[in-house]
């Protein structure tokens, strides 16, 4: 069984075009009929996040940490007491590929850090944007880490502790001790994810502050 994690706070307006592309990634014909199970991490919801999610079928475990390290460690502990072999990781306000889980699987890796794009560019201006494509590589060989868009099998996640219960750059903790115990990782730029380009994210300095930067500049 694949296991897919998704962290929520208060994401009403963007989790249910999410849980939408993962549902068809769930049903490519290349998984040949492998189970997914996909578990919504509701972390101190005040808003219809847990309705949306129930609606579309989804597992929900609701928390109140305020912590997308803790929130993402929850979803894959469920998941691994029920049976998954791989946990792949996305955020409810990003849509996956139709092949995601099949790609990530088709890397043959214990590891996969793919990439993202932005969906939306709307209130940013060309220069900005020229500047966040200049620095970014979408290529195979990236070195980017996106909690939007990573995966693991169970045995490199055990092995590695699972996530730190960090607020911000949990994802990059997660990689980085994988590395040091020379876990086989594809970097690859055929596992995708479309993401938004909101300025008001939920980690501190994720990937919401990374594009306000672009405007400082």
């Amino acid at each position: 069984m694949i296991g897919a994690v998704v962290p929520a706070h208060n994401e009403e307006a963007l989790i249910g075009r999410a849980l939408t592309a993962l549902g068809r990634a769930a049903r490519h014909p290349d998984l040949r009929g492998e189970e997914v199970r996909i578990v919504v991490v509701l972390d101190a919801c005040t808003d219809r996040t847990a309705k949306i999610a129930l609606a579309s079928g989804v597992q929900c475990l609701a928390i109140e940490a305020r912590n997308v390290g803790i929130a993402r460690g929850a979803g894959a502990q469920a998941l691994i007491e029920q049976g998954a072999r791989w946990l792949a990781f996305t955020d409810a306000d990003s849509v996956v590929a139709p092949g995601w889980f099949s790609r990530q699987l088709a890397m043959r890796s214990e590891a996969v850090c793919g990439v993202v794009e932005v969906g939306d560019w709307m209130g940013f201006t060309a220069a900005e944007r020229a500047a966040y494509e200049g620095g970014y590589t979408d290529a195979d060989g990236h070195r980017h880490i996106h909690g939007a868009n990573l995966g693991v099998s169970v045995s490199a996640y055990r092995q590695a502790g699972g996530f730190p219960q960090l607020r911000t750059r949990e994802d990059v903790a997660l990689v980085e001790r994988l590395q040091a115990l020379g876990v086989r990782i594809a970097w690859t730029n055929t596992v995708r994810v479309v993401t938004s380009a909101r300025q008001d994210g939920r980690a501190p300095e994720g990937f919401a502050t990374h594009l306000q930067r672009l405007r400082c500049a």
